[in-house]
């Protein structure tokens, strides 16, 4: 069996970055044929170990979080000349990190500014397991939490290190989604993408604001399979998913957009409906998986795929329906990347079906994630060289 090609990209971080490092600050932000925009550092005087997310509350505080793999969240103030990130929450000791395992996403309360409430997803070990929790932030210092305010809501094992999924966010509904993998391996040698008794290869959704007898969450009346008698799991609003390690939220409009890892072949962009089967392991986006034939009834085709190569990717990033307003010519376009290759494309689309695909800068060092900050901005994170980028059209 491979090696996971997630692992395997995670360890030629340092072959990237020794690449990027030589190169000049012009070379690095260059526009090359068929980009439309350059990468600027967003934030020169900031760099993060392994940044993963970065994120803002709706507070009025304009601050931007950033997590590193580790099991730690630093926060600053969104001002180009910043000069330093102080450490909001650190929680490395819970925290088993390495390959695609780590702390690996961050949502705030929609009520952060009243309640303080912040979810995370990370994993941990003895047993495997990912970890989704509340922490609140401290009493006498908004730009901390407090670490001993850990409430744990849901856990769930990981039978091997990798597909851990790792993004949390809150819906338009006020629920928190979840991104969990198909437990990894290879091929989802356990069927579990598929079987909906699991919570394995799914989006799961919560209500955090309604514990529910001895669940410290709620299921919400309208989760697809809520009080069923057959033992599917209630907390799933999708499933049939690899490794979804990236989604979000289109807040105008509410819907949710998701980059699912392939496998050895195809990449895939979601929209993610309720109830909704993506084919993982019958299919790898929109082909067959291991056979020339396959049932394909029922399941949800990707609004966009790519196959692997050298000039594509091998590893697609989720990113955001663009609605930051200095980037005019993206919005209301899925501006989304390739953690390998650093491609960063625009996908426009009519509904629910694909236009138009355009490749508008590349990223050195590894895409890993897109973030927006509480104005809705854009940016970029390299995961190899720690640094928040910002898209900027060199027109």
């Amino acid at each position: 069996m491979k090696l996971n090609k997630i692992i395997y990209f995670f360890l030629l971080i340092p072959v990237f970055l020794s690449c990027y490092l030589s190169k000049s600050d012009e070379e690095k932000n260059r526009v090359k044929e068929g980009e439309k925009y350059q990468l600027n550092e967003a934030f020169k005087n900031i760099s993060f170990e392994s940044p993963v997310e970065l994120v803002s509350p709706d507070d009025g505080t304009d601050r931007i979080f950033v997590v590193e793999q580790k099991g730690v969240i630093k926060t600053f103030p969104n001002k180009a000349d910043a000069k330093n990130a102080t450490v909001f929450l650190d929680i490395e000791k819970k925290v088993e990190s390495g390959g695609e395992k780590g702390l690996l996403g961050l949502a705030f309360h929609p009520n952060y500014k009243s309640n303080g409430y912040i979810y995370v997803n990370y994993t941990r070990q003895k047993p495997l397991e990912t970890v989704i929790s509340r922490f609140k932030v401290s009493t006498s210092n908004p730009n901390m939490a407090d670490p001993a305010s850990e409430q744990i809501l849901l856990t769930y094992a990981q039978p091997y290190s990798n597909h851990n999924g790792g993004k949390v966010a809150f819906g338009n509904d006020g629920f928190l989604y979840i991104a969990a993998g198909d437990g990894g391996s290879g091929g989802d040698p356990g069927n579990r993408a598929q079987n909906r008794k699991e919570l394995l290869g799914k989006i799961l959704r919560i209500d955090v604001d309604k514990p529910n007898g001895n669940l410290p969450y709620g299921i919400p009346a309208d989760n697809p399979y809520i009080n069923n008698t057959e033992g599917f799991r209630q907390e799933i609003f999708a499933y049939g998913m690899r490794n979804p390690w990236r989604f979000n939220f289109d807040r105008e409009t509410g819907m949710l957009w998701a980059g699912d890892v392939g496998q050895n072949k195809i990449e895939e962009v979601d929209i993610i409906e309720k109830g909704g089967n993506y084919g993982w392991h019958i299919m790898e986006a929109d082909e067959c998986f291991k056979s020339d034939n396959c049932n394909t009834e029922g399941l949800i085709n990707p609004i966009f795929s790519y196959k692997q190569g050298s000039s594509t990717g091998n590893s697609v990033t989720g990113g955001y329906v663009c609605r930051d307003k200095t980037l005019p010519e993206l919005m209301g376009k899925y501006v989304y990347g390739d953690f390998v290759s650093g491609n960063i494309w625009a996908l426009s689309y009519s509904g629910k079906k694909a236009v138009k695909n355009d490749l508008v800068a590349n990223l050195s060092g590894g895409l890993s994630s897109f973030g927006e900050d509480s104005k809705h901005n854009l940016f970029v994170l390299a995961y190899g060289t720690g640094k928040v980028y910002k898209l900027q059209s060199p027109r």
